[in-house]
């Protein structure tokens, strides 16, 4: 008998990837969380029925969000990742040679043991020592930050738009990013499907230009997401986030295992086809 996982992704869109079995399933104390083994994809995070990652194409998502933003800036020290519990942002940005510190603020801790159970190469870089994992809810943890200018970037990496995450798509949170940013820091989140939320995009595009002055969105091709194009969307302090930053000049990106991104990928992902341009007119 055929075994299958559907996601209904927009309620009149969907999915479906065959399953080999269930590896894991639980309910925390804030989500359900399975792990399926996969015919197409290899193994699979799924929290509250929809797809996380896959392994053969996490790295997609995982560079473009935590690459592009670090290689904009002159000298990424001190990294805060908002979710992300499975450690794949976190394993990216230590790429990066001028990585001193990482806090990864991650609400549910079950994502972050079950993520070292079954995916030991994307969680790997959680016992580096830079890190430092804080279980805590991501907007409650901004709010406390007392120092203004605390880090040098910030990336959200949430789930969808919908229960505990929600409130990561707000201007109050938003605007706590900004605050705990120094004066020459870049934020980066992920901002959902350009053909399925194109509202969504377009207010978190005003939004990030009221607080930073500009707004620039950039986008990649993760298969098993709604519509394949995902998006992202960067508010830079002083940089110019569609180029990397010359203080990388001589590095050799090719000893660095990357998949998906490059210099090339860097600028052309901010080449935008008309209608999400669209998207983000005034």
């Amino acid at each position: 008998m055929e075994a299958w996982f559907f996601e209904n992704q927009t309620g009149n869109f969907g999915i479906k990837i065959r399953i080999k079995k269930v590896l894991h399933h639980e309910y925390s104390s804030f989500q359900e969380i399975t792990v399926y083994d996969t015919f197409e994809f290899g193994k699979m995070l799924v929290l509250d029925r929809a797809v996380m990652f896959t392994e053969r194409n996490e790295f997609i998502y995982h560079e473009m969000l935590g690459l592009v933003p670090l290689f904009s800036h002159k000298n990424p020290e001190t990294v805060l990742i908002i979710g992300g519990g499975d450690g794949g942002v976190v394993r990216e940005c230590l790429k990066n040679p001028f990585v001193k510190h990482i806090d990864l603020v991650e609400i549910d801790k079950r994502v972050v043991d079950i993520s070292k159970e079954f995916f030991p190469g994307i969680s790997a870089g959680l016992d580096d020592k830079r890190v430092q994992i804080i279980r805590d809810d991501g907007i409650e943890f901004l709010k406390r930050v007392k120092d203004n200018d605390k880090y040098d970037v910030i990336l959200i990496d949430s789930t969808d738009p919908v229960g505990p995450a929600e409130g990561l798509f707000k201007r109050d949170f938003y605007s706590s990013a900004e605050r705990a940013l120094k004066c020459d820091g870049i934020f980066s989140a992920q901002t959902e499907s350009p053909f399925f939320n194109k509202d969504l995009i377009g207010d978190i595009n005003k939004i990030i230009e009221d607080i930073y002055g500009e707004s620039s969105l950039y986008c990649a091709m993760i298969p098993v997401y709604p519509g394949g194009l995902w998006s992202f969307t960067i508010g830079s302090k002083k940089y110019r986030p569609q180029n990397i930053h010359k203080s990388y000049k001589g590095l050799d990106f090719a000893s660095l295992d990357l998949k998906y991104y490059s210099p090339e990928i860097h600028t052309s992902s901010f080449i935008l086809p008309n209608f999400v341009k669209e998207i983000c007119k005034p």
